[in-house]
């Protein structure tokens, strides 16, 4: 793609965010052990997701990106990946039924360990520690031992994302993610909850139209589509060594492509545009994002546009904005004039998680529910203003019953924090809030009348 770019063409660049490993002689065995193994996805999966995003960035489509803030190695297991992806699929389901256009459905899963850190330490009680970078680098123990970079991690960090996509395939074109089962899919949300019976609600009349197909002669039976579903993977592209391991050239086309994941993102600290994660991802040809908080400027934001996606192809490259619940309108709207009147064919999504992150009384680090859907709404509100389209969400969530964000129809609140907080980093949404959030998306996008 790009001129004199290599795999290795971002070691001339300043790269943020990288962990200060102890053993640079550790460090290289592991990286080209993982060289040497197969791609965990193939190029023409990532070329299949960029068209699919090329009509989210028309209009025509939307994108749901949604998993963990950070995997982790410890609760790893064929329970937590399906409850994760039942949760992505019932969000799907909402919002395709709601506003009439395909999902694009991108997991935050097989890849998303590592995190970006304000500090490299941070302060436990009376110690100060290296900061936890997630699993792939070190352990979030408060020892000194468990915060030193291991490089074997990384090594681990491959085999649980192989075998995690090896069971998202598998649920997502082996049955689970049948329309039959919408039902199945919620039974005990049903009972419990305002959003469970609202979701029972749409299950029904999702059954009466597939009936109503059939009764008119549709084999329902033999069609894929009602059977199976596309599912992608992502992660925040952070460590540029594990990044370089996995980057093969494509047979078929001679390009580079990242191949840990399907989609690649740069986050808000790692988004310097004569920084090394730019350089490393305006050379592959996987579809990418970045993303942009409340103190980017209109410039800033087409210098990006031409760095990473020059050719201004549709799908290639989606912006994320997570401005805060109080900025969004103001901040986004000059954002989405100047790259709708340059021409830029991006996707614009809302990550209304990072910027609404407070510390609670208790100590926890969590978001108000209300304020997430409150940023959603004035990202749909700048969108309807602008004449752009809102095409996408971007969200950390578990399929685990965990009492992590405030509010939502549970009304969990601060003092409950601490009845199942588990997350290794950043606060998500359960289950329920996650169902409830596709429910108000639809409802916004509706309202504003843009669907």
């Amino acid at each position: 793609m790009a001129k004199a770019w290599t795999p290795s063409s971002w070691q001339s660049f300043p790269a943020a965010q990288q962990p200060e490993w102890p053993d640079s002689g550790a460090l290289d065995r592991a990286l080209k052990q993982i060289s040497g193994y197969p791609p965990l996805v193939f190029a023409g999966e990532a070329r299949s997701l960029q068209t699919a995003l090329g009509h989210v960035a028309s209009g025509n489509a939307f994108l749901l990106q949604a998993g963990d803030c950070a995997e982790s190695f410890e609760d790893f297991s064929a329970v937590n990946i399906r409850e994760k992806l039942r949760v992505i699929l019932q969000m799907a389901v909402v919002l395709t039924y709601s506003l009439g256009v395909p999902v694009v459905k991108v997991g935050r899963i097989a890849g998303q360990f590592a995190k970006p850190r304000s500090s490299p330490f941070e302060r436990i009680g009376d110690l100060e520690l290296p900061s936890f970078r997630g699993h792939i680098v070190n352990a979030e123990a408060p020892t000194a031992a468990a915060r030193v970079p291991d490089p074997d991690r990384l090594v681990q960090a491959y085999h649980q994302s192989a075998s995690t996509l090896n069971l998202v395939r598998a649920f997502a074109k082996g049955g689970f993610a049948d329309l039959n089962r919408v039902h199945a899919w919620t039974q005990e949300f049903v009972a419990s909850s305002p959003e469970g019976r609202k979701y029972e609600q749409l299950a029904a009349e999702i059954d009466r139209a597939l009936r109503f197909m059939r009764a008119c002669g549709v084999d329902t039976e033999s069609n894929s589509r009602l059977h199976e579903v596309d599912f992608f993977t992502s992660h925040e592209a952070l460590l540029l060594g594990y990044e370089e391991a996995l980057t093969r050239q494509d047979s078929l086309t001679g390009g580079w492509y990242d191949c840990s994941a399907h989609m690649l993102w740069i986050g808000e600290r790692t988004r310097n545009l004569d920084g090394a994660h730019i350089e490393f991802l305006r050379g592959v040809g996987n579809p990418v994002g970045c993303k942009v908080g409340p103190t980017t400027d209109p410039e800033y934001v087409l210098e990006l546009c031409q760095a990473l996606n020059p050719a201004r192809i549709p799908g290639r490259l989606t912006l994320i904005s997570r401005m805060g619940a109080n900025h969004v309108e103001d901040k986004l709207r000059p954002l989405l004039r100047a790259v709708r009147d340059a021409g830029h064919p991006v996707v614009w999504a809302c990550d209304p998680m990072h910027a609404n992150t407070y510390t609670a009384v208790s100590g926890h680090k969590t978001r108000d529910f209300d304020e997430i859907c409150s940023e959603i709404a004035g990202f749909v509100r700048a969108h309807s203003a602008e004449g752009t389209w809102p095409g996408g969400i971007h969200v950390e969530l578990t399929g685990d019953d965990v009492t992590e964000c405030v509010g939502g129809a549970d009304k969990i609140l601060d003092s409950q924090l601490d009845d199942r907080y588990q997350t290794v980093c950043d606060p998500r949404l359960n289950g329920r809030q996650s169902l409830d959030l596709a429910f108000r998306v639809a409802d916004l996008i509706r309202t504003n009348g843009l669907a």
